[in-house]
């Protein structure tokens, strides 16, 4: 659990470096979406390793901020919840990250950004960022 908490700090510090020092910022939107997906996906498994389930659909990524209040109630859910700001990231462009579990990517589950233009699909800083894609997401 240590290093998860290591890892999601690494790539927090990350994710500020490369959009202060790129000379791209399209680039370092996209690189910026990947680590906070990222670390959404560390902070969910956290979840899962304190409750023995991951947060459904319906109680989404604000199950790693608040308690939940529907579905499953976690029983030992982790006071001050699991990111270490306590709220949600926006993705760079302003928009929610989106999340589905169980995931229809041969995931466990799915977190998301549609990009820059807000819909999905598109290409470059348009196109989506993910947690199941190769070299775009």
């Amino acid at each position: 659990m240590e290093l998860l908490i290591v890892i999601m700090i690494l790539g927090l510090l990350a994710s500020i470096i490369a959009v202060r020092y790129s000379d791209k910022p399209g680039e370092a939107r996209i690189m910026k979406a990947k680590m906070d997906i990222g670390t959404l996906e560390n902070a969910t498994k956290l979840f899962k390793l304190d409750n023995a389930f991951y947060p459904s659909t319906e109680q989404g990524l604000q199950a790693l901020v608040e308690k939940p209040a529907v579905g499953r109630i976690p029983s030992k859910w982790r006071e001050g919840g699991y990111l270490e700001k306590g709220t949600l990231p926006k993705d760079p462009w302003g928009n929610d990250y989106y999340y589905m579990n169980p995931g229809v990517h041969n995931r466990t589950f799915d977190i998301w950004s549609y990009g820059g233009d807000g819909e999905e699909g598109g290409d470059g800083e348009d196109g989506d960022v993910t947690n199941w894609a190769g070299p775009e997401g």
